[in-house]
């Protein structure tokens, strides 16, 4: 695929165009808009199991450093 560089008078004949507005569809909102593209769960289940690893692993980590510090 060939790289291309648009300039600004490449759309000289569309740029001054007053910007569409339907009147089928009502506006949609930032949030709504913000929520289409918000990351989803793809596998179910698959969050708790990284938390339940999370909390494993700081558990782990509170004990090394607890007998790390022990007075012998």
């Amino acid at each position: 695929m060939k790289n291309q560089t648009f300039s600004q008078s490449d759309y000289e004949d569309i740029i001054h165009l007053p910007h569409h507005v339907s009147k089928k569809h009502p506006h949609m909102s930032p949030g709504d808009r913000a929520a289409q593209f918000a990351p989803f769960a793809a596998v179910a289940g698959h969050q708790e199991k990284v938390d339940e690893t999370a909390q494993m692993t700081a558990e782990s980590y509170k004990e090394t450093v607890e007998q790390a510090f022990e007075l012998p």
